[in-house]
């Protein structure tokens, strides 16, 4: 049971918002796209959270390692426990990434 866009209204409804958040923002879409990623270690975001932003962010041109330079450069200011949550996270992001792939595969 793939989950297509026009299956998934809340899905198409934050894709606007993201893409709407690209346009009206005077950054360049990679340093847009490393604030978002600081903004949802600020709020211990939920992987599905990190799920889509780091696909948006990898095809503006964000790397690994500038996501884990974000993450020391909040350490100080969100604590220790928002990091590893915030990577936590992450790799919740990849694994949920791999299924809803496999799902779409079926």
């Amino acid at each position: 049971m793939a989950t297509q866009p026009e299956q998934a209204p809340i899905l198409r409804l934050l894709a606007t918002m993201t893409a709407a958040s690209i346009e009206a923002s005077n950054l360049d879409p990679e340093t847009l796209m490393l604030v978002r990623v600081a903004a949802l270690v600020a709020v211990d975001a939920p992987a599905v959270s990190y799920m889509m932003n780091l696909r948006v962010a990898g095809e503006a041109g964000v790397n690994e390692e500038q996501v884990e330079g974000v993450l020391a450069a909040v350490a100080p200011i969100v604590g220790t426990s928002r990091v590893v949550a915030a990577a936590t996270h992450m790799m919740q992001a990849l694994d949920l990434k791999l299924d809803l792939e496999e799902l779409a595969g079926e």
